[in-house]
């Protein structure tokens, strides 16, 4: 126990080291598969040793339980705000008022990039993090502490310099942003998703910090970037805000760049540099922040209201172009969903070529009421997505018509409906070419119909060769077929034809999940499979019916209802039908060992995969379940078996290895 605790510090202090060479330095020493490797071996340690995790550990970066509401923390010292200033003039006002106090002479400032995203307070006791709030009003925030622990470029534990000494209490204050090469990666996969847009990085980081559930700000990219230390007994005493953040830089933490400026014609220099060069910049910025850099005179110069009097927001201009909308149509992601797009004639916007503008979903086009041949003002959102701002109406054609948006898919014909929250029109066809890479993964999925060696890479070289245009077209593939396919040998060929065949003899929950019906997942699947015995049952059901389903509410059973009613659709269950697929009704047992037992499965089995025993179980009439308390029954313990097995074992739970739980499924032995 000794050797493996010694270790798992070992590797928290090595991953840390490894975050701050690659969040803070952007000098990393080892690549992404090597920390991955002692990512797992960390992770392999804590769920072997369940008493070596912490809170702080680098494992914890994934999120913890969703909050039902945000706490309430009150600043210790008020979080102010920035006036701002939009012009040389009325910087020279602000450098005025200042040497006004301070005396005729120049000022040395600070200038530094006008991150745009979300203030924080963080605090650290002992040089672990523990708590972090928003900016709120300034003077009372919201915690989400639990969500900042997510964020991997902000440390869990400092990492000081040699010789810096770490004090007690240490509260900072800073920025939460994301990158503008994330935001984009974010947005497409959104948009893969059929998610909504972000309108720009401020918005998609607010939104990130601010979720109930830890695990959604988990899997956003948020940066972060600290720019303030609130005094604090044990804090050094600064004479410049330059010495406080090379200290914050000394102790690992990210820092805000930054650049001293002589005067005013040095924050002029500095300021015409920053907005020639804001595009390179890897964050987006509005402006730049210019502070009073000596911290005596910061001291003078106070504050008025909830602003300080010796720093600035110098806001550059905004980036707004004018251009003729010259057509409008409808593009149709992975997910089936039907997103508007506007062509522009070309205009130069933050010195890029815009053509194309995205105009979100149909509510987003209702509300701007933007038409083909209107005058439209665009704007680089986040310097990444272009954006119809608003548009010129006194411009707009005498014949102008508002658009219609497409009650059919514009590439298959299916019927198209909107979600249940009514933001995102989708396509309901299950044959759809334009959501055809993504049906056939999901159909071809394990908790699917669960045919190995389908994956992403595969299942876009079929639909691209043109050999799978339906679900089944895969159940008519050739040996001759796989074989003309890049990467593809003998044995791949051969292993994944018997998957395929393996497939046709399948349960009606996993063919109705197979389907890929918008939210439809394993367990309304089952609740439909026991409803529904045979798919085309569900053909001539009415809403109603479909509505009496466990956990159907009305607005899904309109989705299913729709999907059935779509001929395409039909002709697709009809076809797999046809080609061989059989699912087989449920069978739910009345009695047998698992007959009204709750099961837990942990570790990995030999004999069949999970969902395989998942599946087995509830077909004999029990209930699996992810998680060992009192009311467990039994549980199944596999290879590598981890904290689940030390529960049951120390709350006495029945404990059965993979024969004896192979044995239990065949009947040779008693409960």
């Amino acid at each position: 126990m000794k050797t493996a605790e010694t270790r798992a510090r070992d590797l928290r202090r090595e991953l840390a080291h490894h975050n701050h060479r690659y969040y803070v330095l952007d000098s990393p020493e080892i690549t992404d598969a090597q920390y991955d490797r002692l990512m797992r071996e960390l992770q392999g340690l804590e769920e072997q040793f369940p008493s070596l995790a912490s809170a702080d550990s680098p494992t914890q970066r994934v999120g913890g339980e969703a909050a039902e509401k945000f706490a309430k923390v009150v600043h210790r010292a008020p979080m102010l705000s920035l006036a701002n200033v939009f012009n040389d003039e009325e910087f020279a006002e602000f450098d005025e008022r200042i040497r006004k106090v301070l005396g005729p002479t120049d000022v040395t400032y600070v200038c530094e990039p006008k991150l745009d995203g979300l203030a924080i307070t963080l605090r650290y006791e002992n040089g672990r993090f523990l708590q972090g709030a928003t900016r709120g009003d300034g003077t009372t925030g919201e915690d989400v502490t639990g969500n900042l622990r997510t964020v991997r470029p902000l440390p869990l534990e400092l990492l000081p310099e040699d010789g810096v000494k770490v004090p007690p209490v240490l509260e900072v204050r800073g920025e939460v942003f994301i990158r503008k090469d994330d935001f984009k990666k974010l947005n497409e996969k959104r948009e893969e998703e059929g998610e909504s847009l972000f309108a720009n990085p401020r918005n998609a980081a607010a939104g990130s910090l601010r979720q109930l559930d830890p695990k959604m700000t988990a899997s956003r990219p948020l940066s972060v970037a600290l720019y303030e230390i609130v005094p604090t007994e044990g804090v050094p005493a600064f004479d410049t805000h330059t010495a406080k953040l090379d200290y914050l830089h000394q102790l690992g933490l990210p820092v805000n760049r930054h650049e001293r400026a002589q005067g005013m014609e040095g924050v002029r220099a500095a300021y015409q540099a920053a907005l020639k060069g804001r595009h390179a910049l890897k964050f987006e910025v509005d402006g730049m922040v210019v502070k009073v850099d000596s911290e005596d005179h910061r001291r003078r110069l106070g504050q008025v209201s909830k602003s300080p009097r010796w720093a600035v927001a110098y806001k550059f201009p905004p980036e707004e172009e004018s251009t003729l909308v010259e057509a409008i149509d409808v593009q149709v992601g992975r997910t089936g969903a039907l997103t508007p797009v506007a062509h522009l004639k070309p205009v130069k916007v933050g010195g890029v070529t815009v053509s194309r503008a995205t105009l979100h979903n149909e509510d987003e086009l209702r509300r701007k009421d933007v038409r083909p041949g209107d005058t439209v003002f665009v704007r680089r959102a986040g310097d990444v997505i272009p954006e119809i701002v608003a548009v010129a109406p006194h411009q707009r054609p005498a014949d102008s018509k508002p658009y219609e948006f497409p009650k059919h898919c514009p590439v298959c014909g299916a019927q198209a409906v909107k979600d249940e929250d009514g933001a995102i029109i989708r396509c309901t066809g299950a044959s759809c070419p334009a959501q055809l890479v993504e049906k056939v993964r999901h159909f071809a999925s394990r908790p699917a119909m669960d045919i190995d060696g389908v994956g992403d890479k595969l299942a876009a070289q079929l639909v691209a060769s043109g050999r799978v245009k339906t679900f089944a077209d895969l159940y008519a593939l050739t040996r001759e077929q796989l074989l003309s396919l890049e990467r593809m040998g003998e044995k791949s060929a051969d292993n994944l034809l018997s998957a395929i065949e393996r497939s046709k003899q399948t349960t009606q929950r996993r063919f109705l999940y197979a389907l890929g019906i918008r939210h439809v997942g394993e367990a309304t699947a089952k609740a439909l499979a026991e409803a529904f015995p045979q798919a085309p049952l569900l053909y001539t059901a009415d809403i109603d019916a479909i509505t009496r389903v466990k956990d159907v509410g009305p607005t899904m059973a309109q989705v299913l209802h729709a999907f059935f009613q779509e001929p395409q659709n039909r002709a697709a269950i009809d076809a797999l039908l046809a080609a061989g697929v059989t699912p087989a009704p449920p069978q739910v047992g009345t009695d047998g060992p698992f007959s009204g037992k709750t099961v837990v499965l942990t570790g990995g089995m030999t004999g069949m995969s999970r969902d395989q025993a998942k599946e087995e179980i509830e077909r004999r009439g029990g209930k699996v379940s992810g998680s060992v308390s009192r009311k467990t029954d039994f549980v199944v313990a596999g290879e590598d078996a981890g904290s689940k097995l030390k529960k049951a074992q120390e709350l006495g739970v029945r404990v059965l290895d993979e024969q004896a739980f192979l044995k239990l499924l065949q009947g040779d032995a008693r409960s």
